[in-house]
Formats: structure tokens, C-alpha cells, sequence
């Protein structure tokens, strides 16, 4: 079921792929390249964002700055193509861009919490590999007792790289979204797999506002 497997596993993905944790960033390689530099530059953003003082106390300025920080290195729009493979070419202009506004608030919102609870990670960068319009930058994140490997697949857009996968200790986000996808479409319909998606978004953001009146 999507909901279980986009909890089971790529909540961690998301925190240790090194856009969305505090980390310290250290190089293991020389990375001169652009790509790598532009992708360390966005981890630099989300650690001044979480060491910002004026941001401890006032959660929804800070999850609203790492929201901008986030989406300016992530193309959702490759995330979706890829996620709904084939079912994408069947959907009208106005249902893609609904969905990529329903998956975009999926991810804000699924782990907008779980960011705030990892502090002291570490992040190496491995390596680069390019590949025309295509980049893998591969990184190793190092926990307590653990270190995982996370791997980038970004894609040239203008002048700009950005992020349409993460694998996670050999294991791909996209993939597994469009496994878990293809089998709600196949045993259900498209309608079903949307329906399920935007439940899951309203009770996030419900429990959200909830945890926010607690605050107060």
C-alpha cells in the first residue's frame, strides 16, 4: 500500500539525503564541479536555517524557508513523470499538473516534522559522475553506530542541476513510488490512487494544525 511504503521507507530517505537534516558537510573528494557545489550549496541553506535563532520558536517560518530552500533543487515535475511512468501520458495537462501539486504537498508535509528531530549528522561527498544532461552525485551520511549511502540523480534544466531521485542504500524513491503506483492504478484506477494521496495530505496537515495549536 503507497501510504505504508511511503512511510516505511522513504521518510528516512528523505531526512538523510542531506536536503532536509542538519548536517556537517565534508568533502571527501575534490568537488570542483558545479553540480556538486550547487547541491552542497542547498545543504548549506537548510543547516543556516536550522541554526537560526529567530526560526527555533516560530516552526511554520522555518518549515516555509526550508519548503523554498527544498524546492529550489527538487524537480517534481521529474519525480511525477517518473513515478507515474506510463500512467503520465494518459493524464491531461491540468490532472498532471494536479498531481504534481498533490505529491509536491505529500512530501512537504509528510516529513516536515521528522526534520526537526535529526540534528549532528555528517555528510561525505564520494563522488560525480556526468553523463550529458544527466549527474549522479554520490554522498555517504554518517549516523551514530551507522553510515548510509545516498545517492543524487539530478538533471540539467537551463543552467540549473536539480534532484529527480534519491537512492538510498541502493534502493530508488522513484522506483518504489512507481511500484507502489502502478499497483493502486492497476487494482483500482487513477481516481483511487488520488483519492488515497490527498486523505493522506489532509490528515497530515490536519495533525500539523493541531500540533501547532499546541504551541501557542
Amino acid at each position: 500500500m503507497v501510504i505504508q511504503m511511503i512511510r516505511k521507507h522513504f521518510w528516512v530517505g528523505f531526512l538523510v539525503a542531506g536536503l532536509a537534516i542538519v548536517l556537517t558537510a565534508s568533502p571527501v573528494f575534490s568537488a570542483s564541479s558545479q553540480i556538486t557545489q550547487d547541491l552542497k550549496g542547498t545543504i548549506d541553506k537548510v543547516i543556516e536555517i536550522f541554526a537560526d535563532e529567530s526560526l527555533k520558536n516560530d516552526r511554520e517560518a522555518r518549515r516555509k524557508a526550508l519548503r523554498e530552500t527544498i524546492n529550489e533543487r527538487f524537480h517534481y515535475r521529474q519525480m511525477v513523470m517518473r513515478s507515474l511512468a506510463k500512467n503520465w501520458n494518459d493524464r491531461s495537462d491540468q490532472a498532471r499538473e494536479e498531481f504534481i501539486g498533490l505529491f509536491k504537498r505529500l512530501l512537504e508535509n509528510s516529513y516536515a516534522s521528522k526534520l526537526e528531530a535529526y540534528s549532528n549528522e555528517k555528510i561525505n561527498y564520494i563522488d560525480e559522475i556526468v553523463k550529458g544532461g544527466y549527474a549522479l552525485v554520490k554522498t555517504e551520511v554518517v549516523r551514530k553506530g551507522s553510515t548510509i549511502a545516498v545517492d543524487y540523480k539530478l538533471i540539467k534544466e537551463g543552467d540549473n542541476w536539480k534532484v529527480y531521485d534519491f537512492v538510498i542504500a541502493g534502493v530508488s524513491m522513484i522506483r518504489n513510488y512507481r511500484s507502489q503506483f502502478a499497483k493502486i492504478i492497476r487494482k483500482d484506477s487513477y481516481e483511487v490512487l488520488v483519492r488515497k494521496l490527498t486523505d493522506k495530505v489532509n490528515d497530515l496537515e490536519k495533525s500539523k494544525k493541531k500540533a501547532s495549536s499546541k504551541n501557542l
